[in-house]
């Protein structure tokens, strides 16, 4: 136990006081009883904090883990915070939970912190997603809400997603004052575990109606829905969420032939037919993806646990069902509802749309060709859903997402929805097939209009405080031996949004970027490639994206550009990846 340090040993022994219950005290002696140092110091080092999606972390004891202690903290630090900022208000929050191990006892945990408070908790009876959980804190005008899921992440763990009174999760300065909040807890006897039955009011399966109404009056061609109501579509839930709303959601707009993957229908903790329930992954996709083939289906389609990301398989031009990344996903939703509200005359002055600085530059070319105005925040939805809050009244907002599957049609929440993808992305598909078109016809048309544009993501896992450390060492090597050139092409800018500034290599000069401190790099090339790197903010990971574009002459010309796009890749992240 000799590596321990003695602020992470000072939290083992407070953790081993009569505070904390019988159970959580043997299992912390448990670990030091065998001599688990690397355990022990992954667990302790340090208190969890909010990144870009919350609270998140493995499940267990420690300062470090998801459990009955931090959540409680958490939780009693947000009701604090809740009632200095709505002083003389009846305070009230939504509190919602996923298909993960625990979800349910910690989302019934917090219930009982707030409940204790003196907070009126809308609690929902049985597991509803991520969105449904914003559209609740904006519909009961509640002045917070937690959704309790770690989304896409393995099963070892959960997640505290904390929401602010417009139904977006916390951003500046909330974030870091309820991490204030939380850290002058000093003691367990401040937290209030007592729950208050006469502060609860428990939301049933008749909300669902509530929302799946307020997305349908979003549709845009309810003619082509009925025209094409029985394409043929296939769902999965990956043993999630959606499974409890996305099928009634896509049978209320009218399609009338969903099948469902039976086999990942059931929600399950363990995701036991999956490696990692995440919608990205070519192999969480690839069950439904059988299923298609077998049917010959039109779309196919997969939510992550919470329901805040969708996957997409289509036909390709050889008539294959071929997954699209998120970068396509969004691309695709923003031409259909730029061109189809188009069509009808509803395209407005002041409409906006909006992407993360990791996402690909394509949706901003479709933006601008229809005159339609782009924001652009930090990576993470909840920064998306800031902009939708700010210039709520004064501007229109119609569509946004990120390269992470994340998408949005529609202001009626604040945060990334996979089922209100999943009604889009099905009526999207009838729209076109009802002229004849598949959506993989569309994206080589965008391509052919706008550039073809090839993007890949890594994503390197370091886990525990080594991991950390490692990371924060590989940032740091970036920007003191910054790259001239990757994959063989010249830098021309450097982005840094640690510090706020562009820099221009030839001529030295320098901007300064609009947008709040992050830790993240961007390398832009003479040829206009945009490489980034940054830390997750909700994984043990440092994540690189790449994009690169080049003209699409004809569509005959899509695999051998495909292949000359992909070596470019291929080079470039050679060039800046450090394992």
């Amino acid at each position: 136990m000799n590596t321990i340090d003695q602020a992470t040993n000072d939290r083992i022994q407070q953790w081993l006081s009569p505070e904390y219950d019988v159970e959580t005290v043997a299992q912390v002696q448990q670990l030091i009883d065998d001599n688990a140092e690397t355990e022990l110091i992954d667990s302790f080092y340090k208190e969890l904090e909010f990144g870009t999606g919350g609270l998140r972390g493995i499940m267990g004891v420690g300062s470090n883990r998801m459990n009955k202690y931090t959540i409680g903290k958490a939780t009693q630090g947000l009701a604090n915070y809740l009632k200095k900022q709505f002083p003389d208000q009846v305070l009230k929050v939504a509190v919602s939970y996923d298909s993960r191990n625990n979800s349910q006892k910690f989302g019934q945990l917090v219930a009982d912190v707030f409940s204790a408070n003196g907070i009126h908790v809308y609690l929902f009876k049985e597991l509803r997603p991520t969105p449904v959980l914003s559209f609740a804190v904006r519909h009961f005008n509640c002045q917070g809400g937690v959704m309790l899921t770690a989304s896409h992440n393995p099963k070892e763990y959960n997640g505290y997603k904390a929401y602010w009174n417009d139904g977006g999760q916390l951003v500046a300065p909330h974030d870091k004052n309820v991490i204030t909040e939380v850290d002058a807890i000093q003691s367990v006897s401040a937290i209030k575990f007592e729950r208050n039955n006469d502060n609860i009011t428990v939301v049933g399966e008749e909300f669902d109606a509530l929302y799946i109404d307020a997305n349908k009056k979003l549709s845009i061609h309810p003619d082509s829905v009925a025209a094409q109501h029985d394409l043929k579509i296939v769902y999965s839930s990956i043993h999630g969420t959606g499974i409890t709303i996305v099928p009634k959601m896509l049978e209320a707009w009218g399609f009338t032939n969903v099948q469902l993957v039976e086999e990942q229908a059931t929600p399950d903790g363990n995701f036991s037919t999956v490696v990692y329930p995440n919608p990205e992954e070519e192999e969480a996709m690839s069950m439904a993806k059988q299923k298609g083939q077998s049917i010959d289906a039109d779309i196919v389609m997969a939510t992550d646990p919470d329901a805040d990301r969708v996957g997409l398989a289509v036909k390709n031009h050889k008539g294959e069902l071929q997954l699209l990344n998120g970068n396509q996903i969004g691309s695709l939703l923003i031409y259909y509802v730029l061109s189809a509200k188009k069509e009808k005359g509803l395209l407005k002055a002041n409409d906006f749309i909006v992407k993360t600085i990791v996402t690909s530059n394509l949706m901003t070319d479709i933006g601008d060709s229809f005159g339609v105005k782009n924001y652009e925040t930090l990576t993470g939805f909840k920064f998306i859903g800031e902009v939708m809050t700010k210039v709520e009244g004064t501007e229109n907002y119609l569509v946004g997402g990120e390269e992470s599957y994340g998408f949005l049609v529609g202001d009626l929440v604040r945060d990334k929805d996979a089922v209100n993808a999943c009604a889009f992305i099905a009526e999207m598909a009838a729209y076109f097939k009802n002229q004849g078109k598949t959506l993989f016809d569309i994206l080589l048309g965008i391509y052919e209009t706008y550039g073809f544009y090839q993007e890949k993501l890594i994503s390197l896992t370091k886990k525990g405080k080594a991991g950390a450390d490692e990371i924060k060492q590989m940032m740091a090597n970036l920007r003191s031996n910054a790259p001239s050139s990757l994959g063989g092409v010249e830098v021309k800018e450097i982005r840094d949004y640690a510090n706020g500034t562009a820099s221009v290599l030839a001529t030295n000069s320098q901007t300064t970027i609009d947008l709040p401190k992050s830790d993240v790099l961007q390398f832009i090339t003479v040829d206009g490639d945009v490489i980034s790197a940054r830390p997750s903010g909700t994984e043990p990971k440092i994540k690189f994206y790449c994009s690169v574009k080049e003209a699409l002459v004809s569509r005959d010309q899509y695999e051998a550009t495909a292949d000359k796009l992909e070596q470019k890749v291929k080079n470039i992240m050679a060039d800046i990846v450090q394992d």
